[in-house]
This record gives C-alpha cells, sequence and structure tokens, in this order.
C-alpha cells in the first residue's frame, strides 16, 4: 500500500511527463463518461425526455460554476500557503478556511434555495420553446439537481486540503465515482423512477465526489467550522482575485444556456443531440488540451513569478506545439471516422441510424475547434500565471457573444437560404434526415471558440512573443501529417468496409479502428520525415518512467 501511495508522490521531469500522466486518469473518467453516454442513448435515445434532463443541467451549473470557482484551488492554496507554518496547518490557516466554508456555505445554499422558488420563472428563458409539460419536467429534474452544486462547491473547497498536502491519487479518485454514479443512475434508478432516475444518479456521485474529499481533509487535520466572527477583508481579497476567472467561466455557460434556449424551438432531440456530440469531442479536450495546459500552469507561474521569463517563454511554447501536434490529428481523425465513432460509443438500442448520423455530423462540426480549445485553456493559465485575469475574462466575453451571435445568424439562413443548407447537408452527407438545423448550434460554438483562440493568440504574440514564430512550425507540419492520416483513412474506409461490413458493431468498429491506425502510421512517417520536434520528445518521454511524475489535478469546475 506504501508502495501504491508513493505512486502519486513522485516530481514530474517535464510538461510531457505530467500531462501523459494526467492525460492517463483523464482517459479513465473520459472512457467513463462515453460508457455512461452510450446507456443513457440506449435507453432513452435523442427524446423530448432526454432533451429536458440535458437543458435542466444548465442552471445547476451555472450555479456551481459561478460560486465553486470563487474559492476555486488555484485561488485557495496561495492564501493557505501564506498562513500555514512550515507543512503544518497553522491555527491562521485554519481560521481561514473556516470563514471561507461558512461564508460559502451561506451563499451557494440562499442561491440554491433561491432558485428552487424561482425555477418556474426561469424555465421560460431556458426552455420557451418546450411545451408547459416539459417546462414542468425541467423544473423537477433542475430542483433535485439543485443539491449537486451544493456538494461539488463544497468538495472544491475541501479538494484545496487534499491538494495542498498532495494527496493526489485521492482528489483524482472523484471524477471517477462522480461518473460511475451516474452510470448507477442509468442502470438501476432509471427503470425505477424513470427520467428523475438520471438526476438522482447525479446528485449521488456528487455526494460521493464530496465525501471523499471530506475524509482526506479530515485527515490532513482540518476539520471545517462554522465561524462567527469572520475576517471579510480576506474573504474580499479572495473574490476579487477570483472574480474575472469566475466571470469568464461563466460568460462561456451563459451562451450554452442561450444555445439550447434556442435549440428548444428545433426537432424534438436536437438539445440531444447537440449535448451528446459536445460530450464526444470534449474527450480529446480532456485528455489532450486540458492535460498540457494543467500541467503547464505550475511551472509558467513559477517561472514568471521569479524573472525567469525567458524560461516562461519556452514553456509555453512546448505546450502549445504539444497540443497541436496531438489535436490536429484527432480532429482530422474525429472528421473521417465520425460515423464509426458515433456508432461504436452510442449505437444501441434507442439510438437509431439516422441518430447517429446527426450525432456525427454535429461531431464532425465540433472536431473544428478542438485545437482551439486546447490552445485557449493554455494560453488562459499563461496569463493567470502572470497576474492578468482580465485579458481572458474580455476575450472570452467577447467569444461567448460570438456565439449566440452566430447560433442565430446561422440558424437564420439556414432556414432561409436553400443553398447554405444544401452545402451543409451534402458536405456532412445528412440531406435525407428530419432535423438538420442542429447542426448550425456546433458550428456556432467552434466558430466562436476559434474567435477567441485567434484573439488570444494575439494578445499572447504582442505581450510575450513579438519575436517568436512559436508554434507556425509545428502548426505546418501537424497539419501536412494531419493531411495524409485523414486521406489514408478514409481510403482505408472504402477498401474495409466491404470486408467488414457496416451493420455489426464489430464490423463498423475494426474498419474504424484498422483505417485509424493505418491513417497514424503514415502520418508519424510524414512526422518523421519532416524532422519533428514533437514526434522525438514524445518518443524519448515514452522512453522514461512517466509514470513517476506527480500527478497534476484538473480544476473540479471542468466536471
Amino acid at each position: 500500500m506504501q508502495k501504491i501511495l508513493s505512486f502519486f508522490r513522485k516530481e514530474y521531469v517535464n510538461v510531457n511527463q505530467a500531462a501523459l500522466l494526467l492525460g492517463s486518469f483523464a482517459l479513465i473518467s473520459q472512457i467513463l463518461g462515453l460508457f455512461r453516454d452510450r446507456l443513457i442513448a440506449h435507453s432513452i435515445g435523442p427524446s423530448p425526455l432526454l432533451d429536458a434532463y440535458y437543458t435542466a443541467f444548465r442552471i445547476p451549473d451555472l450555479i456551481f460554476i459561478s460560486i465553486a470557482s470563487l474559492a476555486s484551488i488555484t485561488v485557495l492554496i496561495p492564501f493557505i500557503y501564506e498562513k500555514m507554518d512550515g507543512d503544518k496547518v497553522s491555527e491562521k490557516a485554519k481560521k481561514f478556511l473556516n470563514d471561507i466554508f461558512t461564508v460559502f456555505f451561506a451563499v451557494i445554499i440562499s442561491v440554491s434555495v433561491l432558485v428552487f422558488i424561482l425555477m418556474p420563472y426561469l424555465v421560460v428563458y431556458i426552455a420557451p420553446g418546450f411545451t408547459f409539460e416539459m417546462q414542468e419536467k425541467v423544473i423537477e429534474l433542475s430542483r433535485i439537481m439543485l443539491l449537486s452544486p451544493i456538494f461539488l462547491g463544497l468538495s472544491n473547497l475541501f479538494g484545496s486540503i487534499t491538494q495542498l498536502f498532495r494527496k493526489f491519487f485521492v482528489y483524482a479518485l472523484s471524477p471517477i465515482f462522480y461518473n460511475l454514479s451516474i452510470i448507477t443512475g442509468v442502470l438501476f434508478f432509471y427503470p425505477v423512477f424513470g427520467i428523475h432516475g438520471l438526476a438522482y444518479g447525479i446528485v449521488l456521485g456528487a455526494f460521493i465526489h464530496f465525501v471523499i474529499q471530506a475524509v482526506s481533509s479530515l485527515y490532513s487535520g482540518f476539520a471545517p467550522r462554522f465561524s462567527f466572527d469572520i475576517n471579510f477583508t480576506d474573504i474580499k481579497k479572495v473574490v476579487l482575485v477570483s472574480l474575472p476567472r469566475t466571470l469568464g467561466l461563466s460568460c462561456n455557460n451563459i451562451a450554452l444556456i442561450l444555445i439550447i434556449s434556442f435549440a428548444t424551438y428545433l426537432t424534438s432531440g436536437s438539445i440531444s443531440i447537440f449535448n451528446l456530440s459536445l460530450n464526444l469531442q470534449s474527450v480529446p479536450l480532456g485528455i489532450i488540451g486540458l492535460s498540457y495546459a494543467v500541467a503547464a500552469f505550475p511551472m509558467l507561474t513559477k517561472f514568471y513569478t521569479s524573472g525567469k521569463i525567458d524560461e516562461f517563454k519556452n514553456h509555453l511554447t512546448v505546450a502549445s506545439r504539444a497540443i497541436i501536434f496531438w489535436s490536429l490529428p484527432v480532429t482530422f481523425l474525429f472528421i473521417v471516422l465520425r460515423a464509426q465513432i458515433v456508432r461504436v460509443i452510442l449505437g444501441s438500442g434507442s439510438f437509431s441510424w439516422e441518430n447517429t448520423r446527426l450525432v456525427a455530423a454535429s461531431l464532425a462540426i465540433f472536431s473544428l475547434s478542438i485545437m482551439a480549445q486546447g490552445l485557449i485553456a493554455l494560453f488562459a493559465r499563461a496569463y493567470y500565471a502572470v497576474g492578468n485575469t482580465r485579458r481572458p475574462l474580455i476575450i472570452n466575453f467577447v467569444s461567448s457573444v460570438s456565439i449566440v451571435f452566430f447560433s442565430f445568424f446561422f440558424l437564420y439562413i439556414f432556414k432561409n437560404m436553400p443553398q447554405f443548407k444544401y452545402f451543409i447537408e451534402s458536405i456532412l452527407k445528412v440531406a435525407d434526415i428530419k432535423g438538420t438545423e442542429v447542426l448550425m448550434l456546433p458550428l456556432a460554438y467552434s466558430f466562436g471558440t476559434i474567435i477567441n483562440f485567434i484573439l488570444l493568440y494575439i494578445s499572447l504574440k504582442i505581450d510575450f512573443m513579438k519575436e517568436q514564430q512559436f508554434i507556425s512550425k509545428t502548426f505546418f507540419q501537424s497539419l501536412s501529417a494531419s493531411f495524409f492520416i485523414g486521406t489514408v483513412s478514409y481510403v482505408s474506409l472504402n477498401i474495409f468496409s466491404p470486408i467488414f461490413g457496416t451493420v455489426t458493431f464489430w464490423g463498423v468498429f475494426l474498419q474504424g479502428l484498422i483505417s485509424g491506425i493505418i491513417g497514424i502510421l503514415v502520418g508519424m512517417l510524414v512526422l518523421y520525415l519532416l524532422g519533428s520536434t514533437e514526434l522525438k520528445d514524445l518518443i524519448h518521454t515514452l522512453k522514461t518512467k512517466f509514470w513517476r511524475a506527480r500527478i497534476v489535478a484538473p480544476p473540479q469546475e471542468g466536471l
């Protein structure tokens, strides 16, 4: 047991090692998330009921992101360090944590109770296109899920202690159990309680998430108590530091709420299609983009605060190139193998072939912004590392507004310009399916996200990288290899489709897997011939014992 525990306390050697290890744990959680979505698609399928379930998520998610991130780990840990006595939690640190706990608990309970009361009025804005019966269903589900931000928010607070004492193994377990609880809701609660069973699974997952962090915190020497003599000066400092980041996260969530509200006027099942494809494209984002962004953040902060600007730039460059190196091939593979990916992961039970084609088309559009999303996560953290939280906030606000604008704009021209509709349906091969207007929502999301990336990139170049072409070489090398990956995979699909067939699970799985592997091998050969530095770094990292790296846990807002 000691060896197992020490496994998670090793120092990382470089950003690739930390990111590969973090990505491994993210992969486990993402696999469980895919299994969760497969069960939901199998049991319910895109339908008004599933639309109501996904819509009901939005307000509890907004509460969690808006309030929990005010007391997030990245904000609290520096304050706690200042008040600690060496490696021990001093009385000052305990007082600070008790004050935070008291204020946070009071605020999140108050907001949740207020939203519980106001849900009949809020549902008109988040689901304006639903029938009265479906709006009632959204109200019921949202009210159950309001317990989730309370538990997850408290877990987020206790997670600060877990991270402080480097109990990364315990911290990394929480998202896994969260997904396992949702799976339990689908398997056992849904047959008994219907769609409400899924909401009970969400609450159970949030509760277990909280319990794991609370127990770990208790063993570390911190048992929270309500404070009646609160130092509001410290509370104000925490809020002022975290407010820009919180507002940035909230902007994106509000944009998603507005997208969902547009989708309530579309064909039944559109919200389900949008969310299932969004979850699928989040897999490479979590494994690649967020892994490198989170792994790079501590060193970016250390280099900048110690005045090592060249090291800061170099670390940022290495992480940026790595994200591009991985993301572009994934983008091409997702576009070419979209139907195989969706059919293998979601295609069973109530999830029809028409559903598969729509989700696959939506996934292809989302994939256009995978690289942009990963670099946004990294670039924003680069600004957090230097203490500039306003710049990412302003850019994120502009991006969120553009997402909402493009949603309205693309839906309008899709309905009023037959040529545009024909072009989209033809290129994605969905002309004979109803409900294709939902594809305008991921298109708007991708456009807004790419705008976010471009603005952050320009800003970063001006502020830190004026004289450096820090990603262009890797971009063109990876783009060239990705083109060959996509082309070879597409040709291979056409060769293997008659051999394996397209009507069985194993037939679809094998043709997609073999085609993808052949495409990747060709892409690696192209990168080798181009002298890719990232490929050499990857080979070197795989030869080292990267599993000995310390786990850098992702922020829980990412759940």
